[in-house]
């Protein structure tokens, strides 16, 4: 039996080419932000689905969001039609990582200011004393959100000896990892701030993870402590998070995702990313949510999606499956 798949978004001849080549042979792919008209689609591949495509397909069984995590009108447009099986991608996981120990590190050692001194011919904050750079051996980092980028997280910050801690909201049967020393749920959070030295964000954005960083946690921090954010700002509270920064509460971040967008093309030279002047702190790193662009992460894409497609084809499994309940 031949397996309809639609690929709403589109990508260059050269990286369709590649997803082909990887499929089995009864897997039909079409592409094009129009569906084919017979209707017969059985796994659609598409962020923002429309509602009357999805009706207009009575044999769609499957929907592949192509990235990490759910938009919340995906996510209630899919709640209209239980029978249809809901999947995102995890192809990211290897560069956010990398991004989040990026910033991690650029942090901790005062990357941008020096940078931006030096290129000044100013060297000043070469003498200062105590030098304002941090060592991250033996110290604390606490991962909130323990799935596939949260995981490679904790391997990297590992292997710069740090003490890795995690928080992941359903510890199954055999829930170890040898590279962190301490798995929690997340009525955890109060009890672990104080000791933590490094908080990294890799959450989701859901009803129950939004404002879970507000001031109270903020405060539990030590006072050199760093944050960085790969997940979504809306995690952590703005106006909590700019105070903590400015008023040297906090002593770091690395932020790779904000609290305003360009809504257009026109306007993306000139949106400032939140509604305070974080750009005006020398203490943060900031990022316009790059981390998963990379040179490679269509092809990271079409990988990861031919596993899901290839599984469809035996009749197996499909990985990743998403609990519209939770949001992830």
């Amino acid at each position: 039996m031949t397996l309809n798949v639609h690929l709403t978004s589109e990508y260059n001849s050269l990286v369709i080419t590649y997803l082909k080549e990887q499929l089995k042979p009864d897997i039909r792919l079409t592409t094009g932000e129009i569906l084919p008209p017979a209707g017969d689609i059985h796994i659609l591949i598409a962020g923002h689905p429309d509602r009357d495509q999805i009706k207009a397909n009575r044999d769609l069984h499957t929907l592949i969001v192509p990235w990490t995590g759910i938009p919340l009108e995906t996510r209630e447009l899919a709640g209209e039609f239980p029978h249809i099986s809901v999947h995102n991608l995890h192809h990211n996981a290897a560069p956010v990582a990398e991004m989040a120990v990026a910033l991690l590190l650029a942090a901790a050692k005062k990357v941008v200011p020096f940078d931006v001194a030096l290129r000044q011919g100013d060297w000043s904050l070469r003498y200062l004393e105590p030098a304002p750079s941090q060592t991250l051996k033996d110290k604390t980092v606490l991962i909130l959100g323990y799935g596939e980028i949260g995981r490679r997280i904790a391997r990297i910050c590992n292997s710069l000896d740090m003490r890795v801690w995690a928080i992941k909201r359903n510890l199954g049967p055999g829930t170890r990892d040898p590279f962190v020393q301490g798995i929690f749920t997340p009525d955890y959070l109060l009890k672990l701030l104080p000791s933590t030295n490094a908080l990294v964000v890799a959450l989701p954005l859901t009803p129950l993870t939004e404002g879970l960083i507000g001031k109270q946690e903020l405060d539990l921090m030590p006072s050199k402590s760093i944050i960085v954010n790969i997940g979504r700002a809306l995690i952590i509270d703005e106006v909590a998070l700019y105070n903590a920064l400015n008023n040297g509460r906090i002593g770091g971040a690395g932020l790779d995702v904000w609290y305003n967008y360009p809504p257009d093309e026109e306007s993306r030279s000139s949106t400032h990313p939140s509604n305070y002047p974080f750009g005006d702190l020398e203490n943060v790193v900031l990022s316009p949510h790059r981390a998963g662009l990379t040179d490679d992460i269509n092809y990271l894409r079409m990988d990861h999606l031919s596993v899901l497609l290839n599984a469809a084809s035996r009749g197996e499994k499909i990985p990743n499956k998403v609990d519209l309940h939770l949001g992830y």
